[in-house]
């Protein structure tokens, strides 16, 4: 069934400390947390247009710098503000573009056809080209879901591409299983409800439970904004169960697993060693299949690496891209 096979992404939102003080309305002090640190963090959000179609996104700085711009494309039921905690780390003159995935957040919801790997990364090559951003070769960063799509990019649109960076990425053939997988699959045999699908919480327990699972290290958020959280998500969940059917079905479950051969731009693979949604086995996968990708292993750390190790995954990035443009130069010198 699909429920036993590989799903991707995870909730990852940002939490500052001050949210926990207040009881009534933490969902919307979230959302004005979220506003905050953009503005704090330079980052704009606008909209683009491909026909009727219209795409989310925040983004800071402007394209021909020192460094190729860079696309960051999130997990499973995130938002572009997931990547709120990395960019803070990212020198303020590098060009970021954070999008919502299809049916995320701003980004239109239409059927569930765009939601298929192979669907968001036609969606995502729309958006490319509503905004320009395939005037030059970008580095494209990809976590989980997000990950999956960035890697089927990399085969599809190699000319679009200076490098690529995946994080704990969806879509592979896992050596080992993780504990969602395990999960899922005991979830099969004893026949439960879809409502049980780990990251798609009905309940503050479940919504706990699936923090856990994301995270190796624990976030002890108090209740109230455990609540705010749930709010959140629950008017969305049938949206979620629908891309998760999709991402698992298959079409998709081994979307980057099969197109690994025609990566040819620069790799980076960072990889959470504790992560339990998408066992870090996959970074050998990865290697075995592009021996020259420079894999990153986090100690300490689960899946969400966004939101557990933001600063070294920032420094990871762009001490790769400095590499890749160093070797660009030496290739010109040499020609």
């Amino acid at each position: 069934s699909e429920l036993s096979m590989l799903a991707g992404g995870v909730l990852v939102l940002p939490v500052l400390a001050f949210i926990t003080s207040f009881v009534f309305w933490p969902g919307a002090l979230l959302k004005a947390y979220n506003w905050y640190w953009r503005r704090r963090l330079g980052l704009v959000v606008r909209y683009s247009h491909s026909g009727s179609y219209r795409f989310c996104y925040s983004s800071r700085g402007t394209p021909g710098g020192a460094t190729p711009s860079m696309l960051l494309l999130h997990g499973f039921s995130a938002t572009k503000d997931m990547w709120l905690p990395v960019v803070k780390h990212i020198p303020r003159n590098q060009h970021v573009v954070c999008v919502d995935m299809p049916g995320h957040e701003g980004t239109s919801r239409t059927c569930a056809e765009d939601y298929s790997i192979q669907g968001q990364v036609g969606r995502i090559h729309q958006f490319v080209q509503s905004i320009g951003l395939d005037k030059r070769p970008f580095h494209l960063v990809g976590t989980s879901m997000g990950g999956n799509v960035a890697g089927v990019y990399a085969a599809c649109y190699p000319a679009h591409l200076s490098s690529v960076s995946l994080l704990c990425p969806a879509g592979l053939v896992y050596p080992t299983d993780s504990e969602f997988i395990i999960r899922l699959r005991e979830m099969e045999k004893s026949q439960e409800e879809e409502e049980a699908i780990p990251l798609i919480p009905t309940t503050p327990q479940e919504l706990e439970n699936m923090l856990r699972l994301c995270c190796h290290t624990s976030l002890n958020l108090p209740r109230q904004v455990m609540r705010g959280l749930l709010d959140n998500r629950i008017p969305n969940n049938d949206f979620y169960r629908e891309v998760f059917m999709e991402i698992v079905g298959e079409k998709s479950r081994h979307s980057l697993q099969e197109n690994l051969p025609l990566i040819t731009a620069p790799l980076q693979v960072i990889w959470g060693k504790e992560d339990q949604v998408l066992d870090v086995s996959g970074a050998a996968v990865l290697q075995a299949a592009l021996p020259g990708c420079q894999v990153e292993l986090l100690d300490n750390c689960g899946h969400s690496v966004a939101l557990e190790r933001p600063r070294k995954v920032a420094n990871l990035i762009m001490d790769f891209l400095s590499a890749q443009e160093v070797t660009g130069e030496d290739a010109k010198k040499h020609s």
